[in-house]
């Protein structure tokens, strides 16, 4: 998709709520009017709504921020500390949102636009994405989590080699690291990517949000811990109204109805 129109910055369709990251303007780098506006939706998220869309309105997903109004900026430091304050909040909501959040990663997903890719629980690109951390190229140490996202996702020393280097991986190398989940053809990502948030919409919400727990929890918890928070996840599960639907729905042979349960 490529426009120049103005997009919504924050739009709930159909139980997603689709945020917009960067446009054709600027050469599709973030746009912080767009990010600060999904930080506002993402902290008044509505209970209708059952997944997050990330996408860029142009022809790239993002290709990070604007490194001309970095230089324009007359404390460039100071300029700097307040934009990665405003993304770092933003990261901060999709981390703490209890529902799946999916990424349509079309063309270029470079600097920030690529710690977005690693936040997202889903990322579906496509032949021609291509993913950089771009730092070095501007002499800037990395923002948006990408420290600390990356390694957990391709293991210290891979993540140690693709920062130090800025290297550029295509979609085939991304899925195989981990950081895409799949690619499908570059003409449907958006398409894919929303009609796997709309199946998040339909589904067993509690379920999502508890793994979403176990698994933001797993890595700084003893194999101990995390047997017991699975025991305690799962003996609670299946005491709620989505559990009872599940297991019951299970022993009749029927799909369960998920839809408007607690």
């Amino acid at each position: 998709m490529s426009t120049t129109e103005p997009v919504p910055a924050a739009e709930v369709i159909d139980g997603v709520l689709q945020l917009t990251i960067a446009t054709s303007a600027a050469g599709t780098s973030m746009d912080f009017d767009l990010i600060n506006a999904g930080t506002a939706a993402l902290h008044a998220l509505d209970p209708s709504v059952g997944a997050i869309l990330l996408t860029g309105a142009g022809a790239n997903f993002c290709a990070g921020g604007n490194v001309r109004d970095f230089a324009g900026a007359d404390d460039r430091g100071a300029y700097l500390h307040d934009k990665a304050t405003e993304l770092h909040d933003f990261v901060r909501a999709l981390a703490a949102t209890p529902v799946p959040v999916v990424a349509a990663v079309q063309g270029w997903a470079a600097g920030a636009g690529m710690s977005l890719v690693c936040a997202a629980d889903i990322a579906i690109g496509g032949p021609s994405t291509k993913l950089r951390p771009a730092y070095p190229g501007i002499g800037l140490s990395p923002d948006g989590g990408m420290s600390w996202l990356l390694p957990r996702i391709v293991g210290l020393s891979r993540a140690r080699e693709i920062l130090l280097t800025d290297a550029v991986l295509g979609a085939e190398e991304a899925v195989r690291l981990g950081i895409l989940s799949r690619t499908v053809e570059d003409e449907n990502i958006r398409t894919e990517a929303l009609r796997v948030a709309h199946s998040f919409v339909t589904g067993p919400r509690a379920t999502y949000t508890a793994m979403k727990k176990l698994l933001a929890q797993s890595p700084t918890a003893t194999l101990d811990q995390q047997l017991d928070a699975e025991r305690d996840s799962i003996a609670a599960a299946a005491n709620s109204t989505t559990g009872y639907e599940g297991v019951d729905a299970f022993v009749a042979k029927r799909k369960p109805n998920y839809v408007n349960l607690a």
